[in-house]
């Protein structure tokens, strides 16, 4: 079929599906489905305290039980509270085999949902083991001896899903790829990005800066819009201060952004002896997140560059692309702001 087409023609076909696919997915995942929690605390010989919190989303809770097993009784509760966001669950549990090292917890119906489950196991020896449970294998067997290198992996991955699902940081990230006009700009934009938002992110995880997570869920839709609006404006041969210095407004912007980076780790309301570590490996598997999506971008802009096409066919993909972005932007912040 494609030697039916012209490559000019070709080129805007693959463009349009391209388009179609990502405003089907983005619209699907604008809003992060946050990781479900479960905290068990060893407290006696055979006892162990388990706190299980499910996310709420619209009002519905996500849809997964907690099953032990059949060695595992409950002797207190559960005892139920909501807090805005999510259900929690606290109970005492026992085990007739004196350890619960071993023994598969399952996560029924986690299999049929797109979210994961965090799981923080505490025994009295004082060691800690830290682990995320994916919908494709809904169960962890509890270890006797927990993996030193669980929490880094764990949380590098959860920096990942949390950037490469998080369609508004992606649509940021590629916003100011379209202004960085060369490789010197780029490398000072994404720089002032990462540093902005690994300052922020810190901060807020650590308690010193709190900020609403709505507001600032709206406001980074709205930098998205005023990015594509600046895009447009340079399109159109008009002096900008973005052009200029894409990294100074890059770094303003950033700022705003690693708190919404932020919401991802407070969800997990982790122990304060955790967050160091989560704070770092999370932060690490962002950036490794945001340079894959860079390096796909460029990938996909050096094959165009092979195909022979009319100038203006790329100008007006680029244009096109630019408003796809605006629109996007502009129905995240009406959503958001709909939702105070």
């Amino acid at each position: 079929m494609s030697g039916l087409l012209s490559p000019a023609l070709l080129l805007r076909l693959l463009f349009a599906v391209a388009v179609s696919v990502f405003v089907l997915t983005a619209t699907a995942f604008a809003h992060e489905i946050r990781p479900a929690y479960l905290q068990i605390d060893q407290t006696g010989a055979t006892r162990y305290k388990v706190v299980w919190r499910t996310p709420v989303l619209s009002g519905m809770r996500l849809p997964v039980m907690l099953r032990f097993p059949d060695s595992v009784r409950t002797l207190t509760g559960p005892v139920e509270r909501e807090v805005p966001d999510s259900r929690i669950e606290t109970r005492v549990v026992e085990t007739s085999n004196g350890t619960l090292a071993g023994e598969r917890l399952e996560f029924v119906g986690l299999q049929a949902t797109i979210t994961d489950v965090l799981v923080r196991v505490h025994l009295l020896d004082g060691s800690v083991s830290t682990t995320m449970v994916r919908p494709s294998q809904p169960w962890i067997d509890v270890a006797s001896r927990p993996d030193s290198l669980e929490v880094a992996k764990t949380f590098i991955h959860h920096g990942m899903e949390h950037i490469l699902f998080g369609y508004d940081h992606l649509l940021f990230v590629l916003a100011l790829i379209f202004i960085a006009r060369d490789w010197r700009a780029l490398l000072w934009t994404v720089t002032a990005f990462t540093a902005a938002h690994s300052i922020t992110l810190t901060l807020a995880t650590l308690g010193f800066v709190h900020v609403p997570g709505p507001p600032v869920e709206a406001a980074i839709a709205f930098s998205i819009l005023l990015l594509a609006c600046e895009i447009i404006r340079i399109q159109n041969g008009r002096q900008s201060l973005t052009a200029q210095r894409p990294w100074l407004v890059a770094f303003a912007f950033g700022l705003l952004h690693g708190l919404g980076f932020a919401g991802a780790l407070a969800g997990l309301t982790l122990p304060q002896s955790d967050i160091p570590l989560a704070l770092l490996f999370f932060n690490v598997g962002v950036e490794v997140g945001q340079l894959m999506f860079i390096a796909v971008v460029i990938a996909i802009v050096g094959l165009a560059r092979l195909v022979r096409y009319p100038p203006s066919v790329g100008r007006r993909a680029f244009v096109t692309a630019t408003y796809l972005i605006g629109t996007m932007a502009s129905f995240w912040c009406v959503e958001r702001l709909a939702a105070f």
